[in-house]
């Protein structure tokens, strides 16, 4: 499939240009809202090859994430013929009720997708931040640039000359207006003229605002306060007779988005009474008195005072209890990212640099990100050992957006949150990097521009953390050795204990055989079979036969029909699924066993002539924990065909929502003669389901 064909094949998955209502994108996801979202095929989407994963959300929401050429892929989708009608689609008000399959993955849907308005909230927060991640991005890597310049003795400040002034004032316009900004990009998102949202916003950033400061100019109109936790004063004026509070609005990212949630209501409103006919004139007029008027006196304020107390709190904390602070933000910060709730910090991370002059939150969110891609690094190295191509291109493509860009959502929903064993991994180098980071900082404390010492990792840019931008932290040391403790530690346990289930192994271990049995000899599968190499299979002189025994009682159906798509894809083998009558799971083959799932629903067995056999008891099983479970053998131990292996109780898999088909496969299928399922027949435990020809 071509490229071209593989961005048609997104629009396709998710129902066809018709069934999307809108479509937008973030720094590594496409975001949809459909009119539909029972129609999109998961498993066409997962099999595309721009796709990294698909998150389901709440109500019709879907967001399928592409990594970093997520833009270009957008861009595309766009300009497809199509495309042309975007948003035309309409809901189908007599559409039928959602499938079980449907309401079972509602029901399984994270916290987040639970609540609508919650949902919609933080999309909000993500898309009016979204756009500007590129010029953050550019910022943060000339901050670094300068601050490795002085860090070198290269140069002594990062105003000695004109020219360092003028690249000051490059990366500075970023961070002063970028209220105006997220303004923009605010009211877009709420369906307002987003230039009206920043023609207000930009009210407050004005010369004569700011002039309404001025004591010597207003005398006794103007009172000023100083705040001695934030280091900043506060100026309340009297205007048209009323109290207005005055502050410095450059950099302040919470005015703006409450802002906008008031003007939409506002413009909205105006827009059902004012007549088409002169709403290109009245409707910004009104609105900009309104809003201004509301933005300047109360918005503002509170905005401010919201923003300041958030800051204060955790600056509080970081100061008087700073281990529990650098240990906490790499704990939280890996299920935060996932769902998006991390949108609140990267706000006060950018307040506490325009309020404090530096932020102390990105240290320990560094110690996060490196323990992520450390897990990535740990992938990527096991999957060039086991020869698992697919893997190692997405381990790479992941690792490189992590270490140059600090984007962790490639690396979380390309492997991560696909291997949930992975969390238990990274969480311990997030753990230990945190300690470290929280012990370094307090015995090595920086010393910030104000002279007040700091007891943690402090940083005046808002950086995407990266190896890039690794300069821009103070304590730059302490930072690094931080950020490598949690990167080696998360990479370390990954290899020593893996990343995946039995039965993912397994997976990865056919994926690989089919991989090499196409690329021998021009991809002439039967001819390479008889190089693909099988772990201590005997060489046969001689064609020999065996036979697979069902493990179970009840109806043998084709893997196309048993219901998982990755059985249905082959890549664990050719076999059969069972629909069963009873919970007695028995040895299929006499052997020994080779994986044993910790939650019995998972066996791996091997004959002594070389034939791999899986028995996966029921779909999705495995999120059962082991409960209606019970195992009666154990890795390592040999059985005869016909041997209890477990007991399952049908009525408990059923009852938690799950299939219980189970299914039987040869995962060396690759390496045989021939593999030959038996279907459509009703059998006993012991019967025979596969034939075998070696």
């Amino acid at each position: 499939m071509s490229h071209q064909d593989d961005i048609k094949a997104i629009v396709t998955s998710v129902g066809g240009a018709a069934n999307i209502k809108s479509l937008t994108h973030c720094a590594t996801r496409l975001r949809f809202e459909l009119n539909d979202a029972g129609k999109v095929d998961n498993a066409t989407l997962d099999a595309n090859k721009l796709v990294l994963g698909a998150v389901q959300q709440s109500g019709d929401r879907y967001q399928v994430v592409i990594g970093g050429q997520v833009a270009s892929v957008y861009e595309q989708i766009m300009h497809l013929p199509e495309m042309a009608g975007l948003g035309a689609g309409t809901v189908d008000d007599n559409a039928d009720e959602p499938t079980d399959a449907e309401v079972k993955a509602a029901a399984r849907s994270k916290a987040r997708g639970k609540v609508t308005w919650l949902d919609s909230f933080f999309e909000y927060l993500a898309d009016s931040f979204r756009p500007v991640l590129g010029v953050l991005l550019g910022a943060s890597i000339i901050i670094a640039i300068v601050n490795l310049c002085i860090s070198l003795g290269l140069i002594p400040n990062d105003t000695a000359t004109t020219g360092l002034v003028f690249v000051q004032a490059i990366w500075k316009g970023v961070f002063y207006f970028l209220p105006i900004m997220v303004a923009y990009n605010a009211a877009k998102k709420l369906k307002v003229d987003p230039w009206l949202g920043g023609a207000i916003m930009g009210m407050l950033m004005t010369p004569q605002f700011a002039s309404l400061a001025d004591t010597k100019t207003w005398g006794d109109a103007v009172k000023c306060v100083k705040n001695t936790t934030l280091g900043t004063s506060s100026c309340t004026a009297t205007v048209f007779g009323l109290p207005m509070q005055l502050s410095d609005y450059s950099g302040n990212v919470f005015v703006p988005l409450l802002m906008v949630a008031v003007l939409a209501v506002v413009y909205h409103g105006l827009k059902k009474i004012i007549p088409d006919s002169v709403q290109l004139v009245f409707l910004p007029f009104f609105s900009m008195i309104i809003v201004g008027a509301l933005t300047a006196f109360i918005i503002g304020p509170i905005g401010v005072w919201a923003g300041n107390g958030l800051g204060a709190g955790l600056a509080w904390m970081n100061t008087h209890a700073p281990f529990i602070f650098a240990i906490a933000i790499p704990l939280l910060y890996p299920f935060l990212v996932p769902l998006g709730l991390h949108w609140p910090l990267n706000a006060l991370m950018i307040m506490n640099i325009n309020t404090l002059g530096y932020d102390f939150i990105q240290g320990p969110m560094g110690v996060w990100n490196f323990a992520c891609f450390g897990a990535t690094a740990g992938v990527l190295f096991l999957s060039i050992r086991d020869k698992d191509k697919d893997m190692r291109q997405t381990s790479i493509g992941a690792l490189a957006a992590g270490l140059l860009g600090g984007v962790s959502e490639p690396s979380l929903y390309g492997i991560h949150l696909r291997y949930k064993l992975i969390y238990s991994r990274m969480l311990v180098g997030c753990g230990v990097g945190g300690v470290v980071i929280a012990v370094m900082g307090w015995l090595f404390p920086a010393t910030v521009a104000s002279g007040e010492t700091v007891h943690g990792v402090t940083t005046t840019a808002f950086a995407f953390t990266s190896l890039l931008t690794v300069p821009v932290f103070n304590q730059m040391w302490v930072y690094g050795v931080s950020i490598a403790v949690s990167f080696f530690t998360a990479m370390i346990l990954i290899i020593t204990l893996d990343y995946r289930t039995p039965e993912q192994k397994a997976e990865a271990k056919a994926r690989a055989a089919a991989q090499s049995a196409k690329a021998v000899n021009g991809g002439d599968a039967a001819t390479a079979t008889a190089a693909v190499a099988v772990d201590d299979a005997p060489a046969a002189a001689a064609t020999a036969t065996s036979a697979v025994f069902a493990p179970i009682a009840g109806h043998v159906v084709s893997l196309d029909d048993a219901g998982d798509p990755v059985f249905a894809s082959r890549a664990l083998g050719e076999g059969v699924g069972i629909e069963p009558v009873d919970g007695a799971v028995k040895a299929p083959v006499s052997g020994v066993l080779q994986t044993v799932a910790e939650t019995g629903h998972a066996f791996g067995l091997k004959t002594d002539d070389g034939v791999e056999v899986l028995v996966h008891v029921g779909i999705d099983t495995v999120k059962m924990n082991g409960n209606g479970f019970v195992v009666n053998v154990a890795k390592g131990d040999r059985v005869n065909a016909g041997d209890l292996l477990a007991t399952v109780d049908l009525d408990e898999v059923k009852k938690a929502g799950f299939s219980t088909t189970t299914l039987v496969t040869v995962l060396n299928t690759a390496a045989l003669k021939s593999v030959t399922p038996k279907t459509d027949v009703n059998v006993a435990a012991g019967d025979e389901v596969i034939a075998i020809e070696q």
